[in-house]
């Protein structure tokens, strides 16, 4: 088909028809071409679904022919498209052609002139044919791309067609509403009414719908209550509005009208229609985002909705809507969101309404924060060496551009470098000493890089870089020159804070441990200080002071010149102290182990003389003959001195050497070596000069002491020390001043391990070796290194030695002039413990005669707990430790558990006052590498083998007890349980443990425990029954035995007085209740109840004393009367105020520091705070107090009467004093007086009894004397509960009321005990009110002892 040259406007138009026999088409003249062809392909054959209309004839074929028609005027282009619309189809044929009727007519394609080009457009719900769109020039300028489904308008009509065709398949959700009321059966789908509407309106959307191009089927999907709103989709291509009204025309009428459909009611839905984009695909916070929503349908009614806002978009000052068309062929609505948020993130929605369609598009869009990745903090040292910043979004993005900044005092700039494919830039920065000097080292400057969107989105992250300057190091100036024994330091100063590390080492390549210098940093610089407490000849060397930041070092020098001279311990003199005639003479010496150029003299008081130097092998000895020639001399004792001076003009004086002259006729010993000396003369020499024979080259060391017996001198004690042990001694005291201990240490323990071996029969007779190992020992350990396992093993190799049976005996020697030797042996080997390190190993063991050990190195999650065995079959003896794993979770990872365990050492250690109260028990000390933060519980179990002995005790080593001495501490152990030969014990701490057989508890299973428990219960329980009785009765007689002022405050004291008891005694059980199933379970509940327990047993102690004080006052001051609310209220504040203030001050002082009860029971602390005094001190003053007022009460009732013969009275004194004694003491707490002597260790067991009796049983101590001796209570329970001869009685009794005493003759159970008070008659012991004063004083003062 060819283009017309000449016309103006053509255009194309579709006519479907369907006929039942052949066609025979007659075309007026206007058509110009015409095609005509029958439906073969299968698109199009799927595009016509046969239909069963009722009464319809044999099944129609339908075609549709394409014509083209060109008009010279394009205005005959409206004229006809409204002709073609206002025709209602179908159409049949004339009356000679009933078989052809025409379904629909449609315009597809329109070409228009632009300009000197002629455009071709299709129109709605058409387009070019893919193929087309790619092979012919598109109009692109009007934004009519085309996309995957084809193009809209061509430049040109295609010379070979075809014309528009129809676009792709939508389907229309459409709505249509009959105004019928709503049936409830149109709810179900299976009922017969759902199936008749929807049989009804589906025939006739079929005859309505079937004139759509591309129409396919029509189903009703469902009914919904609004009337009757019927719910259905069409599936066809997208139809023009005019023909879809045209369909819902032909729908109604081909449905009944009893269905009454509302045409104004159509409504269809689609979404195939619109082509919507997102301007960035990648969208990042801050950028400007464009949302594009484009459709060919022809209208600005365009809305925007977010979803998850739930509100209709609006124009405002972030969002922006504007809708458009383009060249009358596109709708085009952008939605413009400026500097986007995540809140902005979620679905949107563009929807077009046009007639009755609505075009609805949805899409979900992703806005993503910027994340910048780069190093928050970077040190760039400024010595010109490039440094590169580095940061990089974690997000690939159309990043337009990366900008860098930087803030801070100085300023430095890099060079950028960007890679936009990885999203990376780097800064590259150089920085040399002229930008940073010495004055700003360390500032901080903010580097920014800042990544920009190309649609407007910033992310930025910041970058401190510190800058530092090269370290400009200065060290102490002037040369440094010591001699031996003298301290110095190295000072070095930088002036740069900032560094990685500080450290020293020397010339010959030997680093300096840390333990010898420190390290300061400041504002503007920083030093290091080398000290050097005592020099050797080992420090003598260049000393290289090194500051290191990063890869950069600065360093200064110094060298250090140490000048031989020998250490005062070093210098041997003889004699240590010797005696001669007065005129006769002696010789000094002063030996020294090497020879050096020493200028050497003697020095007495003022005089020098000089000194003879001799060698002999590698011991250089200086001597000098004194002879005392001057009679003035004698006797007299002098000091004698050696002076060495070295190069350097620095000198050290020898220890000093005592003479002592002594005239002749007193000398009865003689020596050439020893001297001479009076009888009984006590001197000390070193060993090496004595008799004992001994090297020049590897001399002895130690000490031997003589006496002066008779005529000879007689070794008196020898504290000798080994040649081979004195030489290794020398060398550990070196070892601890040198600058490569570390190195030297496992060589020396080897070695000291071999040397003890070899000597182990001297030691055995020489306290002297033994304590040198000891010290030796102690020396080592507080060399602070770490131990392995070979070190460890040469140490207890060297232990074992010392802890032999054999060498017991020297132990005993040594303890008589060194009383911690054992506590400094078991320090040390604690020190080496807590320094061992298992290295790879997560077990070790060494196992020795005399001594054992486990180790464990604890990893994270250690699922086991921590147990231990200990077995020496040679002794009898055993014993384990146990961890609990929950305990060991609250250690650091890679902690080492050490348990060393020895057989003997509890024989050693300075025992307690009593040896017979320590059992053979193995001693085994735990530690850990790091230290303990938490409270840490541990376990063990004994083997006891003396099965005879008293109460076990828990006890660990305080090194701190006895002035650092150590000694056995029970504080924080208690007993577990006992069980036959072993004893389990539980502590809350680490160290050295073993049990002890307690002096002061009797063993559980003794007569004495058993009897003292037996009176505790017993007399307790009859305490508690007592003190309710006497409440009882106190409550029953009180308004009969309180008549008057000194009766009402008699009974208030003995109310309050049982009443505490009462309280305390349950708070005793309580506690005993607690202490039964082991107290540290029960920390709370225990303090409770020793804070109870102290607080009203004091209030008991108290209240006797108010009672005491109330006697003393009523016949003291006879003549001075108070008010009863007055006394009563000094009563109750001294009863329970003093208590109250003890108490609380007690339990507010100690229980922060966990020291406020006892460990193994719930009583206050005597081991760590004495505690105990804030009971014991007031309650020994109360029984003072009341001592004194039973002896002013025992004076006052010893008054004669006038006329009694003296020998009757003298001989009644001391039945009055004891009865007198008899009942005040139990009532006024006397009898705690008896536990004063329990109070200290090694008490009588007479005491503890005549104690826990007398208190066990003061309850119904109180209760007999307090209450049933009282007459007036006697009488007032008489008169309640009396029989008619006791009324009599009673009767008889009260008429003397106003002239005889309570305690009346006429009583019979009061008879006996009136003759406490006197004669009959002598004294008013119980006086009515209406009696004087004085008298009712007196009288009632004496009816208190009742």
């Amino acid at each position: 088909m060819k283009s017309p040259q000449r016309t103006t406007l053509c255009f194309v138009f579709i006519v479907i028809y369907s006929s039942q026999s052949t066609l025979n088409l007659n075309l007026e003249p206007i058509v110009h071409p015409l095609i005509l062809s029958e439906h073969a392909p299968a698109e199009e054959e799927l595009l016509r679904q046969k239909r069963a209309v009722a009464g319809s004839g044999p099944a129609s074929e339908e075609y549709t022919v394409e014509i083209e028609i060109s008009f010279e005027n394009a205005s005959f282009l409206e004229p006809i498209k409204a002709y073609l619309n206002n025709l209602s189809f179908p159409i049949h044929g004339n009356s000679t052609d009933l078989a052809a009727s025409m379904l629909s007519v449609e315009m597809t394609t329109v070409c228009r002139p632009v300009g000197s080009e002629i455009w071709c457009s299709c129109e709605a719900g058409y387009r070019w044919p893919w193929e087309r769109c790619l092979h012919n020039l598109t109009c692109q300028e009007h934004g009519s791309s085309f996309s995957g489904h084809g193009c809209r308008c061509l430049k040109g009509l295609p010379p070979n067609g075809p014309f528009c065709q129809l676009q792709g398949d939508v389907i229309l959700r459409m709505s249509v509403r009959l105004n019928v009321a709503f049936p409830e059966d149109l709810k179900n789908s299976s009922s017969a009414l759902y199936r008749s509407y929807r049989t009804d309106l589906e025939t006739a959307f079929w005859k309505g719908y079937r004139i759509l191009p591309g129409f396919k089927f029509v189903t009703v999907t469902g009914f919904r209550p609004g009337s009757v709103v019927v719910k259905y989709e069409v599936r066809t291509t997208t139809p023009s509005p005019e023909l879809m009204h045209k369909a819902n025309e032909q729908v109604l009428q081909n449905l009944n009208q009893t269905y009454k459909m509302d045409y104004n009611s159509f409504q269809a839905v689609t979404s195939n229609e619109t082509k919507f984009s997102v301007i960035p695909e990648t969208i990042f916070e801050g950028d400007t985002v464009t949302l594009v929503c484009e459709t060919e349908v022809l209208s600005s009614n365009v809305s925007w909705y977010h979803v998850e806002r739930r509100h209709d978009i609006q124009n405002s000052s972030r969002f922006s809507v504007y809708t458009s068309i383009l060249n009358n062929l596109t709708s085009v609505s952008h939605l413009t969101i400026d500097n986007v948020t995540q809140s902005d993130a979620g679905e949107y929605i563009c929807k077009l309404i046009l007639d009755i369609f609505e075009f609805e598009s949805r899409k979900k869009i992703d806005v993503t924060p910027i994340k910048i990745s780069a190093n928050e903090e970077t040190k760039v040292m400024c010595d010109n060496n490039p440094i590169s910043l580095n940061c990089c979004s974690e997000k690939n993005g159309n990043w337009s551009n990366v900008e860098w900044k930087q803030e801070g005092k100085i300023n430095i700039p890099g060079i950028p470098e960007t890679d936009m494919d990885s999203s990376c830039s780097r800064y590259t920065i150089k920085a040399d000493g002229t930008q940073c000097p010495s004055g700003s080292s360390g500032t901080r400057v903010i580097y920014t890089c800042e990544f920009i969107s190309a649609h407007g989105a910033r992310g930025s992250k910041d970058i401190e870089v510190i800058f530092t300057s090269v370290a400009n190091v200065t060290i102490t100036p002037g040369p440094i020159s010591v001699s031996e024994g003298q301290n110095f330091s190295i000072k070095c100063i930088s002036d740069v804070s900032n560094f990685d590390e500080v450290y020293w080492n020397t010339s010959a390549g030997i680093k300096i441990y840390q333990r010898f210098y420190t390290k300061r940093r400041y504002l503007d610089g920083a030093e290091s200080v080398l000290t050097v407490r005592t020099s050797t000849r080992e420090w003598n060397g260049t000393y290289h002071c090194i500051f290191r930041y990063k890869n950069s070092y600065s360093m200064a020098t110094k060298d250090v010149i140490v000048h031989p001279l020998p250490l005062q311990s070093d210098i041997m003199v003889d004699p240590l102290e010797a005696a001669i005639p007065c005129k006769g003479f002696h010789s000094f010496q002063c030996c020294i182990g090497e020879d050096e150029d020493y200028k050497v003299t003697f020095q007495m008081d003022s005089l020098s003389f000089p000194a003879a130097k001799e060698v002999n092998g590698k011991q250089v000895c200086y001597k000098y003959n004194f002879k005392a020639n001057l009679d003035s001399w004698c006797p007299r004792n002098v000091e004698m001195f050696c002076h060495f001076t070295n190069a350097a003009n620095n000198s050290v004086w020898s220890p000093s050497m005592k003479l002592y002259l002594v005239p002749g006729g007193n000398i009865t010993c003689q020596d050439p070596i020893i001297g001479v000396g009076e009888p009984g003369k006590v001197i000390q020499k070193l060993c090496q000069f004595s008799h004992i024979p001994s090297s020049s080259s590897n001399p002895i060391g130690g000490i031997i002491t003589y006496k002066c017996e008779g005529t000879q001198w007689k070794v008196k004690r020898n504290d000798c020390i080994s040649a081979s042990i004195n030489s290794l001694l020398h060398l550990a005291k070196a070892l601890i001043q040198s600058p490569s201990q570390d190195e030297k240490l496992p060589t020396y323990l080897q070695n000291l391990s071999i040397s003890t071996g070899k000597v182990e029969h001297e030691i055995r007779s020489s306290p002297g070796s033994l304590g040198a190992i000891i010290d030796i020992l102690d020396l080592l350990s507080m060399i602070p290194t770490q131990v392995n396992f070979k070190m460890m093993s040469h140490v207890l190799s060297t232990v074992n030695v010392i802890l032999g049976k054999p060498v017991l005996s020297t132990w005993k020697s040594l303890r008589q002039q060194q009383t911690n030797g054992s506590s400094q042996l078991l320090d040390s080997v604690e020190r080496f413990s807590r320094a061992f390190q298992s290295g790879d190993s997560t077990f070790l063991s060494i196992a020795q005669s005399n001594v054992q050990m486990r180790s464990i190195v604890i990893k994270t999650g250690y699922p086991h707990n921590y147990k231990e065995s200990f077995v020496f079959s040679d002794l009898d003896l055993w014993g384990n430790v146990i961890i609990d794993k929950h305990q060991l979770e609250s250690l650091q990872s890679d902690t080492s558990i050490v348990t060393v365990a020895f057989p003997t050492l509890k024989a050693i250690l300075a025992p307690d006052v009593q040896e017979k109260d320590f059992a053979d028990s193995l001693v085994m000390t735990t530690t850990v590498s790091h230290n303990i933060t938490t409270p840490f519980r541990i376990s063990m179990t004994f083997k006891n083998n003396n099965l005879a002995g008293r109460g076990p005790l828990c006890v660990f080593w305080n090194f701190n007890l006895a002035n650092y001495t150590g000694g056995w501490d029970s504080s924080g152990c208690y007993v577990e349980e006992v069980n036959g030969d072993s004893i389990s014990c539980t502590c809350d701490h680490l160290t050295s443990f073993s049990i002890l057989m307690s002096p002061d508890s009797p063993d559980p299973g003794s007569l004495l425990k058993i009897l003292l428990d037996i009176i505790s219960y017993i007399g307790l329980g009859f305490s508690i029954l007592s003190l309710a009785a006497c409440l009882v009765v106190e409550a029953v007689v009180w308004k009969s035995v309180t008549k008057n002022r000194t009766s009402y405050m008699r009974h208030i004291c003995i109310v309050n007085i049982t009443a505490s008891l009462l309280v305390a005694d349950i708070w005793f059980i309580v506690a005993a209740a607690i202490h039964d199933h082991h107290y540290p379970l029960n920390e709370t509940a225990c303090v409770a109840a020793t804070f109870f327990i102290h607080f009203f047993y004091l209030s008991v102690f108290f209240w006797m004393l108010t009672l005491g004080l109330m006697l003393f006052y009523r016949l003291v001051f006879i003549l001075h009367d108070t008010s009863r609310s007055i006394q009563k209220a000094i009563a109750f504040s001294l009863g329970y105020g003093c208590p109250l203030v003890i108490s609380v001050i007690t339990v507010g002082a100690t229980q922060p520091q966990d020291v406020y009860t006892r460990k193994n029971a719930c009583w206050l602390n005597w081991e760590d705070t004495k505690a105990l005094l804030a009971f014991a001190i007031p309650a020994l003053i109360i029984v003072v107090i009341n001592v004194t007022v039973t002896i002013v009460v025992i004076t006052k009732i010893l008054r004669p009467s006038i006329g009694d013969k003296p020998s009757r009275q003298e001989k009644s004194s001391l039945f009055q004093i004891s009865k007198s004694i008899g009942v005040l003491t139990p009532l006024l707490g006397l009898t705690w007086g008896f536990g004063l002597a329990t109070v200290f260790q090694g008490s009588n067991a007479v005491f503890h009894i005549i104690f826990t009796l007398l208190n066990a049983f003061q309850g119904l101590f109180i209760l007999l004397f307090g209450c049933l001796w009282d007459q007036k209570v006697q009488e007032a329970l008489l008169n309640k509960f009396s029989l008619s001869r006791w009324s009599s009685q009673h009767s008889k009794s009260t008429s003397l009321g106003s002239s005889t005493p309570v305690f009346s003759m006429s009583s019979p159970i009061s008879r006996k005990f009136n003759n406490l008070f006197g004669k009959t008659g002598t004294y008013n012991v119980s006086t009515p009110e209406a009696t004087s004063s004085s008298l009712e004083n007196s009288s009632s003062a004496y009816s208190l002892l009742n």
